[in-house]
């Protein structure tokens, strides 16, 4: 892998692949927290309204400079390629897949979306209607929208308080003028992460990718702001006393979030100790603590996880269930009960183990996709400027003890610091 910095101040990473299949992906540091007008913990905008970093991620793609809405849809479609996008809290990303002879194209098209985006009227119109009706389809999806009720409420006052979609009000309220200003402020090189995974020798791709950033970044007006190389990190978040509030919504099943702010990602050991901790109280795997006496052993549950997000200046980790009424209260005690487990003795070494190599063997499957690296790349590069080696990651999964675990458990679990949303 070859990783470096343009003179711009666009970061890159290229890595050889072992396939035809070429990914390449655009990340830029600015997702949902960056509508309240914060950078590093100061604001430097007037901020803008709810749902504009998403209403963007929708935007770029009805039209640039050179094509219309039509020519982007068709551009790698008639290549058997793939054009995608999403949003997060602190990231907009837009990636493409090709065969890798392809990847100019797709690498070309990306930067185009991102530096000259025409947001016609009309397209913006249909893509409001679009992301309106996208909003309201969160009330048939209680799960979801009771885990960004939860988000909203326990980083209330905060910026990433805010609903990644928005909502409809502050949605109908975007205009051309304010989409502009966002790409203007937000779409700049010190903000952009540029990573390749294709089978072809690292040298030659970054050569072309330097060209291509050049390319993209030549006039001073797309370089209005110089890097230094230095990554801005907003201040560490205060989590107010925790909460406890039920909410009718009168849904046949009863959605709860127990969960509670957890390490950033600039953590070090307490991040990787919350990932491990994370995957063994709820993870995929069907023996996860939770899932084992909720859903195997008693059957109260369809589904219980137990999430890890991490962000720049904290993280969430968060217990999401859904229920009979019935098994509510029987879930709680219990899920209470394995919490207790973990904050009075440390686990066996045995059982430490077994979840490192549990975890290990999640990450090195899910990392095997090309897609998949390209994107993990590109957030490394955002959050540590560099990207980090599955050695590493294995090294600090390694470095996990017990003692750690148990002391994350009793620092993140402790009832008075919790908090608890319930649709019913």
């Amino acid at each position: 892998m070859i990783t470096g910095r343009c003179d711009c101040g666009v970061q890159y990473a290229v890595k050889r692949g072992g396939s035809a299949v070429g990914y390449c992906a655009l990340s830029i540091r600015c997702g949902t927290r960056s509508e309240a007008g914060y950078s590093g913990g100061k604001r430097d905008t007037d901020g803008f309204h709810s749902g504009i970093a998403h209403f963007t991620e929708h935007a770029v793609f009805k039209g640039t400079g050179k094509r219309n809405a039509a020519a982007v849809s068709s551009c790698l479609d008639k290549l058997g390629g793939e054009l995608n996008a999403y949003t997060t809290k602190e990231e907009i990303v837009l990636h493409a897949t090709v065969l890798k002879e392809d990847l100019r194209k797709a690498a070309s098209l990306l930067f185009e979306l991102v530096t000259s985006p025409s947001f016609p009227e009309q397209e913006i119109e249909t893509e409001r209607g679009v992301i309106i009706d996208e909003i309201n389809s969160y009330k048939d999806s209680p799960s979801e929208e009771v885990y960004d009720k939860f988000e909203e409420m326990l980083f209330a006052g905060h910026p990433l308080s805010g609903p990644i979609l928005g909502t409809v009000s502050s949605v109908r309220k975007i205009t051309r003028e304010e989409l502009l200003r966002f790409v203007h402020d937000k779409f700049i090189p010190v903000n952009m992460a540029f990573t390749v995974v294709a089978d072809l020798p690292e040298e030659k791709l970054e050569k072309s990718v330097k060209r291509l950033v050049s390319e993209y970044f030549a006039s001073a007006a797309s370089c209005h702001q110089e890097s230094n190389g230095i990554i801005s990190r907003p201040a560490p978040f205060r989590q107010a006393r925790g909460f406890d509030v039920t909410k009718n919504k009168r849904n046949h099943q009863v959605n709860c979030v127990l969960g509670t702010a957890a390490p950033s990602l600039y953590d070090g050991d307490r991040r990787i100790a919350a990932v491990l901790l994370s995957n063994l109280l709820g993870g995929p795997a069907s023996n996860s603590i939770l899932n084992s006496v909720l859903r195997e052993k008693n059957g109260w549950v369809y589904g219980v996880e137990c999430s890890y997000t991490q962000y720049s200046d904290t993280g969430i980790m968060a217990i999401c269930l859904g229920c009979e009424k019935d098994n509510l209260d029987k879930c709680l005690k219990a899920i209470w009960k394995e919490l207790e487990k973990l904050k009075k003795e440390p686990i066996s070494e045995r059982r430490l183990k077994s979840a490192k190599k549990q975890l290990l063997g999640q990450l090195a499957i899910s990392g095997d996709n090309g897609e998949t690296q390209c994107l993990s790349m590109g957030k490394s590069l955002l959050a540590y400027g560099t990207v980090v080696s599955p050695e590493e990651s294995r090294r600090m999964v390694e470095s996990v003890t017990a003692a750690r675990l148990q002391d994350l458990s009793c620092e993140l679990f402790d009832r008075a610091s919790m908090s608890m949303l319930t649709f019913i």
